[in-house]
């Protein structure tokens, strides 16, 4: 048995679900953070379980020749990414082993899965950014990330997977809160004014989204910091959300304009979508294009079929899959993002989609089931916990010929899809990163009906 606060020296030999180095000390489990395959350790076990415990590297004792120098200063401080130190083509690996994985141990599939897709140049590829706020010990704001299991912030002053604008975003923001003595927000006294800064910024059409979170409704001499942010090239929108709750939600519901419009406009592919500081949006928009192409690629659309998109979103899979099909159906029970989703339809001119607000579940059973209706396929792009059980019963009721579900995580997509497998079969599996230096990874999975 191993000993807490005592050092061990371990050949890391695989990676764990979340990036994590895995080795074993006779045939005990241990995770080492910031370690890789090939990496031989000195670690100091913090935490030790029954079946399992956790180590923290105190030396590199021999290096693996699949890790890299993370280009990030902050890279085993922050908790954004986990594999920055791991070659690329090694995370894509990862990745792919990590689907491989979940579906048969999980879903007990036995699947073919193919290649991660990848990015050529796997950095500065975020198109959203939220950033914490809080006061140093100096009184001065900090801008950054939180450390990881941790909400103390790392002050940045780049960072490797968003867009680099931000920087320039952030000393402005910062600069501007000193000069007029404006409070960052205290999450234990919840005092202060500055929650959080959010920027969205199109890459296909250079329009920048500033969002500044705050504890309150107005901003002081606001002018003076839209004069500023004006001087960056592409600011289209400036913008405060209101989030007075005492909580550890990043956003409220209340948007008002500084100056500009509301929403951005981001293109895929041929698609626009108008993006609002409220809306989902995929954050890899290179990335978004491929995924979204493979569903239509798995679709094998004629141009004659009914399709349902379920957890459409702001309908960005439907409308990509309406150009090639006669109806699609969008559902969403988020409101505020059919809206979005009807504003996106009507801006790219398509007419043959329709979006329906309410809970997946119920509107299949209401609409699809209760009418013996049977599209030729349904879409389904949950959010990370999966679908509901209902949902996955209703498909089985409804049996459409084809079924794509587009997953981030790996685990639940395993799950759902052992319950789904009593009716399809797996045909084609394909991951795409989406999340780059991260241990995140969007799948999708094409299904016929046996």
């Amino acid at each position: 048995m191993l000993v807490k606060n005592k050092t061990y020296k371990i050949f890391i030999d695989a990676l764990g679900s979340e990036g994590q180095g895995i080795g074993r000390i006779d045939n005990f489990t241990v995770f080492v953070d910031g370690s890789v395959p090939g990496d031989y350790v000195e670690a100091l076990m913090i935490k030790v379980k029954k079946s399992y415990a956790v180590g923290k590297m105190v030396n590199l004792i021999e290096k693996s020749k699949n890790r890299v120098d993370a280009i990030c200063p902050v890279f085993n401080k922050c908790g954004g990414c986990q594999l920055q130190n791991l070659v690329y083509s090694e995370q894509l690996n990862f990745k792919k082993n990590k689907v491989l994985n979940d579906l048969k141990r999980i879903g007990g599939i036995e699947a073919e899965v193919c290649d991660t897709i990848g990015m050529e140049y796997p950095y500065y590829y975020r198109n959203k950014a939220q950033f914490p706020v809080q006061k140093s010990r100096d009184g001065k704001p900090l801008i950054g990330f939180y450390r990881k299991h941790s909400h103390d912030i790392i002050d940045i002053k780049e960072c490797f997977i968003h867009h680099k604008i931000n920087i320039k975003i952030i000393e402005i923001i910062k600069k501007f809160m000193i000069k007029n003595k404006i409070e960052p927000y205290d999450e234990i006294t919840h005092k202060g004014l500055v929650r959080h800064i959010l920027t969205r910024i199109g890459f296909a059409t250079n329009e920048i989204m500033i969002c500044l979170v705050i504890n309150g409704k107005y901003l002081d001499n606001k002018n003076e910091l839209i004069e500023d942010l004006l001087k960056i090239d592409g600011v289209k929108s400036i913008v405060l959300n209101i989030n007075e709750k005492q909580t550890n939600v990043i956003l409220g519901n209340q948007v008002k304009v500084l100056w500009g419009k509301e929403y951005i406009i981001d293109e895929i592919g041929e698609i626009k979508f108008k993006i609002s500081a409220l809306s989902f949006f995929q954050v890899n928009t290179f990335q978004t294009n491929k995924l979204y192409e493979k569903v239509l690629e798995f679709a094998e659309l004629k141009g004659n079929e009914t399709v349902v998109d379920a957890y459409c979103g702001v309908g960005s899979i439907s409308l990509f899959l309406a150009k090639s099909a006669r109806l699609v159906y969008g559902i969403e029970i988020v409101e505020e993002a059919i809206i979005d989703a009807r504003k996106n339809a009507k801006l790219n001119d398509i007419q043959n989609v329709e979006f329906i607000v309410g809970d997946t579940k119920n509107v299949f059973a209401d609409t699809f089931v209760e009418n013996n209706i049977h599209p030729d396929l349904i879409v389904i792009d949950p959010p990370r916990k999966g679908c509901e059980p209902e949902v996955l019963e209703s498909i089985l009721q409804i049996e459409p010929h084809k079924l794509i579900y587009v997953s981030c995580d790996p685990a639940t997509l395993a799950r759902d899809i052992k319950t789904l497998s009593q009716k399809y079969t797996v045909k084609k599996v394909q991951p795409v990163d989406c999340f780059c230096q991260t241990f995140h990874v969007e799948t999708v999975v094409m299904m016929q009906h046996v």
